[in-house]
């Protein structure tokens, strides 16, 4: 993949990620059952107030988690880590990150954060997040490198090696026994 296709997968991916996280904190301050019930003449002004807040914790989400994921992402996709467990534990911790953050900056004297449904709020926005990451982009982290078999499959299949890469002295030797 190219240089320029890598960087808009991350692009996207990032702000697919954003996008799901601003969609799941707004899920924990309208929920569902909130909106069923209401009379169905209100839910379409609840439905848009609804997309309005996610896209604003959207855009909240993106400018806070930027730097962090920028290196969590740089990494993966150096080490061409895959897994949907890393990009998980990303965003929990970016998410965690948030929490300590919004809670660290509060004012004395005026209502806390500091409580379970607000944690399990941004542990669940980080699952997210990271998921939809995942989905997106963090499956195909580390382009060509990644997708290219292991050294000893490449020995044990020499005709399906790619026409710019030389043949391993394995890949020769399995072609002059035969």
């Amino acid at each position: 993949m190219s240089m320029l296709g890598t960087i808009f997968r991350i692009l996207v991916g990032f702000a697919v990620a954003c996008l799901v996280a601003g969609a799941v904190t707004t899920a924990f301050i309208v929920t569902p059952a909130d909106v069923v019930a209401l009379s169905p003449d209100a839910r379409p002004e609840q439905l848009g107030y609804a997309g309005l807040l996610s896209l604003y914790a959207a855009t909240h989400s993106a400018i806070f988690a930027f730097p962090f994921a920028l290196i969590a992402i740089a990494l993966a996709e150096w080490l061409c880590v895959r897994s949907w467990i890393y990009y998980t534990i990303v965003g929990i911790l970016i998410a965690l990150g948030g929490f300590a953050a919004v809670s660290y900056f509060e004012v004395e004297g005026q209502p806390t954060i500091v409580n379970n449904y607000a944690m399990r709020t941004f542990l669940t926005v980080g699952v997210f997040g990271g998921l939809a990451y995942w989905l997106v982009a963090g499956r195909r982290a580390g382009g060509r490198r990644g997708d290219r078999p292991a050294p000893a499959d490449r020995a044990s299949k020499p005709e399906e090696m790619a026409e710019d890469e030389e043949p391993t002295t394995s890949q020769r030797l399995a072609e002059a026994a035969n």
